[in-house]
Order: structure tokens, then C-alpha cells, then sequence
């Protein structure tokens, strides 16, 4: 999708032709803006009819409406700014700056509801997220926006090709760290598989745990920071399980407490091999905790309350949901998700922290399920709702709701 920002796993990247768009909106005004934005957003795979037509009309949309409507904004402030007497550059820069934002936000606005409906989510989460990760950068283009526009008016068009290495160089830099981003996604996804492929009983176990850990993570709306790293903890949480021996992984009887001393250190093993690579170190501390309790009885350090990682209290609550509904060697039929939640709510505070339950019990996993920790709901008796109303009606009172819960 050709627009201000690509979405990627964990992020957004910002395109650099928000440059030349802005540009144009400074030389030729709105009617400039809508024309380079449709075409020179045009790409390959559009051209090759590799995308519908009703989905190259919206990507062109998304980018030459709020293109337009940024070129009205810069005309409209910089006349402003000049009638104030304010000097003509700070004018111009001021009025390049406005019209990025005006461009960046209704874009912004329209990426985020394409996502949020793609994803299933909610639209202003993900234009959070958008404008925390992409809003400083474009703004960063701004100045070399109104720049390329001067060098076009005082020096000649020619000159202005002097930015296209620059830019074609940063084009590069940026899909090269996406492909970059895209391999080391997969490895991690293929490490992650292969550690829960030696156990039949855990295949797909990784995935899952993340897949509920992002969405407990997102209804707290934590940092995009703590996001990525409970994704990519999420998938990695029980890479430790390497070191651990396949005679007590894949053993099906109750393991003794030497066994279980052994099985205990995979956290351990866990962060240590997540600690040799760079990129993963804010992961490193939800790996090597992610079987704290909320009271101090877990491990592997026995620490307790807020001294666990947020997202390390996250991923514990995620990971025993998924484990109790799914089936183990040592109980072949799962818990329904009642009875899961019933367990959780039963160790709330002493396993997992009570916030934590809380966001999770108002996502999707267990929000129609009977949650003994939820206050109970007003239940109207029909006949007896009737009967009062009749009475209240009759003495010029209001209607009455029988609480019969």
C-alpha cells in the first residue's frame, strides 16, 4: 500500500516520497498536490492489475485527498503568516510544516481504519500507534520538503534532481531494513516452531500465547516499545525448553522435584540465549521472568508485584490461559474456557496481577464467559418487571427494575 507510512510487524516506516508530495504542494498548490500524489505514487504491481482496481483507487484516495487539503492549509497559512508580517522563509517552513501535518494526519486517519478493520481491531488504537512511531519523522521532512521547493524556484529544476540520490539511497535503506525485518521475523517464528515441535502436545503453543498476550497488551495500550517486545517475547518465551532434556519434556507422568527443578530452569536458558543477540534485549527480561507469581512464590528470582516486567505479568496470564485450554500429556481433555477463567480469578493476586486480569477478562477470549470475578448484571423477571411497573405507573412514579440476580 503506497502511502505516507508502511505498516510492518511491530512498526511503521515513513515512505520518502512525503518529501516530493509536500514539495508539491508548496510550488504548484492543491491542483499540484492531487497530480503528483496520484502519479507519482503509481507502482508496478498497480500498473500489472497485481492489486484490485477498487483497492489502487483507495490507496491513490488516501494519499491525494489529504494531499490537497494540506496545499489549501500551507496556501491559507502562509498568506496569514505573511500578512503578520512574519519573514517569508519562516513563513514558508512554518506553512510546510502545517500542511505535512494536515497531509500525515488524514492519511494517518485512513490507514489506521483500513488496519483496524483488517486486523479486527480498533482504528484509534492502531492511529496511535501510527502517529507515535511515523508523526517525529515526518515531521523531520518537512524542512527538506520546503527545501527541494527553494532550490526549484531560485536555482532551476535541474538542481532539484540533486535530491533524487539522497532520496532513491534512503528508498533503498528503508526497504532493505524491512526485508531485514521480514527475515529475522521468520527465524524467530522458525525457532519458535521447531522448540514447540519436539513436544506434540505444545505445537503452535508459542503462537498462540503471543496471539493473546498482544491482545491483553494492546487493551492496557501499552508503550508500541513494550508491544513489540511482548510480540517478540511472546514467540520466544519458551525457547529455554532447548535445554531442557526430551526425557523430562516429553515425559508423561508427573514430573519428580528434581525433573521439575531441571524443567524450572528453561527461563533461565531462555533469556540467556535471547541474550546474545542485540536486537532482543528488551525481550530478554520478559523471557527470563514470565514464570514470576504476582506474590513472589515463582521463579526463577522470586520476584514480586510491580518488580516483575509488566511484560513479563502479561505473558504469564496469556500463557496459563492457553495452557489450560489446550490438552497436556497429563490432562488430555482441556478446560473450557469457564473453567480457565475460574482458575485465574482464583489465583488473582497471588499468581497473576489483578490489572492484568482485568484487561484480559475485557478481551475477546473470555468476555461472553461466566467470570465469577465479575459483578453480577441486574436480571429483570418479566412478569415481576411488569407487575412493578404497573405499580409505579399507577402512583406517578418511575419505572422499577427488579434486581432478582
Amino acid at each position: 500500500m503506497p502511502h505516507v507510512a508502511r505498516w510492518m510487524f511491530g512498526g511503521y516506516l515513513v515512505s520518502v516520497n512525503t518529501a516530493p508530495i509536500l514539495a508539491a504542494m508548496v510550488l504548484g498548490g492543491p491542483a499540484a498536490a492531487a497530480i503528483v500524489t496520484w502519479l507519482g505514487t503509481t507502482e508496478w504491481r498497480e500498473v500489472r492489475a497485481r492489486i484490485p482496481w477498487y483497492g489502487t483507487l483507495y490507496n491513490h484516495a488516501a494519499l491525494a485527498g489529504p494531499a490537497t487539503l494540506g496545499a489549501f492549509a500551507y496556501d491559507w497559512f502562509t498568506g496569514w503568516a505573511v500578512g503578520q508580517s512574519l519573514p517569508t522563509y519562516v513563513a514558508e517552513v512554518a506553512g510546510t510544516t502545517i500542511a505535512g501535518l494536515v497531509f500525515f494526519a488524514l492519511n494517518s486517519s485512513a490507514v489506521a481504519l483500513t488496519i483496524g478493520l483488517r486486523r479486527g481491531t480498533s482504528a484509534t488504537a492502531a492511529l496511535q500507534e501510527h502517529v507515535s512511531q511515523a508523526g517525529v519523522k515526518l515531521v523531520a521532512l518537512a524542512p527538506l520538503s520546503w527545501l527541494m521547493a527553494f532550490v526549484f524556484q531560485r536555482v532551476g529544476w535541474w538542481a532539484s534532481l540533486l535530491f533524487v540520490l539522497p532520496l532513491y539511497t534512503t528508498r533503498e535503506a528503508y526497504h532493505r531494513f524491512v526485508e531485514m525485518r521480514e527475515m529475522f521475523t521468520s527465524t524467530v517464528r522458525a525457532l519458535a516452531s521447531a522448540v514447540d515441535a519436539r513436544d506434540k502436545w505444545t505445537a503452535g503453543h508459542s503462537a498462540k500465547v503471543q496471539e493473546i498476550a498482544v491482545v491483553i497488551a494492546k487493551e492496557m495500550r501499552v508503550s508500541p516499545a513494550l508491544l513489540e517486545a511482548i510480540e517478540w517475547g511472546g514467540l520466544l518465551h519458551d525457547v529455554g525448553k532447548i535445554g531442557v532434556r526430551d526425557a523430562i519434556l516429553l515425559k508423561e507422568d508427573r514430573l519428580t522435584r528434581e525433573e521439575r527443578i531441571e524443567m524450572n530452569r528453561h527461563p533461565e536458558i531462555g533469556a540467556k540465549i535471547a541474550g546474545e543477540v542485540k536486537q532482543l534485549g528488551p525481550e530478554v527480561p520478559i523471557i527470563r521472568h514470565h514464570h514470576e507469581w504476582y506474590n513472589g512464590s515463582g521463579y526463577p528470582d522470586h520476584l514480586a508485584g510491580e518488580e516483575i516486567p509488566l511484560g513479563a505479568r502479561i505473558l504469564h496470564c496469556a500463557d496459563a490461559f492457553e495452557a489450560m485450554t489446550s490438552p497436556r500429556p497429563y490432562r488430555p481433555r482441556p478446560l473450557t474456557p469457564e473453567q480457565a477463567m475460574r482458575e485465574i480469578r482464583k489465583y488473582t493476586g497471588i499468581q497473576f496481577d489483578p490489572v492484568v486480569v482485568e484487561a484480559f477478562v475485557r478481551t475477546p477470549y473470555v468476555r461472553d464467559v461466566p467470570d465469577p470475578g465479575r459483578p453480577p448484571q441486574p436480571v429483570q423477571i418479566p412478569f415481576l418487571a411488569a407487575a412493578a411497573a404497573a405499580q409505579a405507573g399507577g402512583s406517578g412514579g418511575d419505572n422499577a427494575e427488579v434486581d432478582a440476580s
